[in-house]
């Protein structure tokens, strides 16, 4: 019985997690999930501006310099969260963090498919013009 109130002596009072940090940490994630979606948006507005759907080595670097930066306050507000033992908003975070970011993957995943499907069915003809197929390939 005595090592059981040792322990509970030991353990001392529940802190309370911080509301300010947790504040700062929401802002964090919102700011990253800002960053990766515009990242997204400039691979996707990019890509149909392009001769030839290719995208520029700049504007790959600015996507991947977003999504970098978006990973490193990610992660840095997680670390933060859970040293403040804040699991409640670490966690909400985290899952709205990746759940929207799939969502946007998806529709980049998507666009992409969807752009290489009309590409097949269409035929260069001389003159940079192009004409549907008609033979059925």
């Amino acid at each position: 019985m005595e090592l059981l109130t040792l322990a509970a002596e030991a353990a001392g009072p529940a802190k309370s997690p911080n509301l300010w940090g947790a504040l700062g940490c929401a802002l964090a994630y919102s700011g990253a999930l800002f960053a990766t979606i515009d990242a997204f948006a400039d691979l996707l507005l990019a890509r149909g501006d392009t001769l030839g759907g290719r995208l520029s080595p700049a504007l790959r670097l600015k996507a991947g310099s977003k999504v970098a930066a978006a990973g490193i306050t990610v992660v840095s507000a997680g670390v933060v969260l859970a040293l403040d033992a804040n699991w409640f908003a670490f966690t909400t975070l985290t899952i709205a963090f990746v759940v929207l970011v799939g969502l946007a993957a998806l529709v980049l995943v998507r666009q992409r498919a969807h752009a290489r499907i009309l590409a097949a069915e269409f035929v260069p003809v001389g003159g940079g013009q192009q004409t549907p197929r008609v033979d059925g390939a």
